[in-house]
């Protein structure tokens, strides 16, 4: 069983979500094939199928088009679709509870270098707190945390160390040209914030 989901064109989330949908249609072993045109969709999708225990390859076809072959076993389908799809997630323990979000490289309004100041100073601050937050996620000009700025890289790094996943919005370090200068955590999608944030206890943003 053969299925086939073009994606060429659309921006994240929608290559996630389409493959997430044609993956439940799965009744026996198979092989779901997503076509797309960018390596995030690429990046997303491989962990996607890494999130079921599912192998992924990737065949790419030319500059701007890949192809994502997902090997699909109907039993670990089903047994997501019962609900124990945590069974194949990869999230780190604590789903579900406090998750900071970073959308800027300041902290407040105001002075530019003040604000600056303070955000170096609220990240480290984190690593000092009893609870490690369950994720942090960087977007817009919150990119350059995870990318350029090495005191938050080294801060960030410790804080993955100690349990929190750390997520950068990766049509945010494509707009920026950041995509390449990511030091610390993953590449992540509309998708996954928006679930990070509907599912967690409490949502801190600086």
């Amino acid at each position: 069983m053969e299925k086939t989901v073009d994606c060429m064109g659309m921006a994240c989330p929608l290559p996630v979500i389409n493959a997430k949908k044609a993956l439940s249609s799965f009744t026996e072993d198979g092989i779901l094939v997503v076509k797309v045109d960018n390596d995030t969709a690429v990046q997303n999708l491989t962990r996607l199928g890494g999130n079921y225990g599912l192998e992924v390859f990737t065949d790419k076809k030319g500059d701007k088009e890949f192809e994502v072959k997902i090997s699909v076993k109907a039993d670990k389908i089903k047994d997501a679709k019962a609900g124990s799809l945590d069974e194949f997630r990869c999230d780190v323990p604590g789903n579900g509870g406090k998750v900071v979000i970073i959308s800027a490289d300041t902290m407040g309004n105001g002075d530019e270098a003040l604000g600056k100041k303070l955000m170096k100073a609220f990240i480290f601050a984190l690593k000092s707190q009893d609870q490690v937050p369950s994720k942090i996620i960087c977007y817009n000009k919150g990119a350059f945390l995870t990318t350029e700025d090495p005191d938050t890289v080294n801060d960030l790094k410790d804080l993955e160390e100690a349990g929190a996943k750390i997520m950068t919005c990766g049509t945010c370090l494509d707009f920026y040209g950041l995509k390449e200068k990511l030091k610390v955590g993953i590449v992540s999608n509309m998708y996954d914030i928006v679930e990070a944030q509907m599912n967690a206890s409490l949502i801190i943003r600086p």
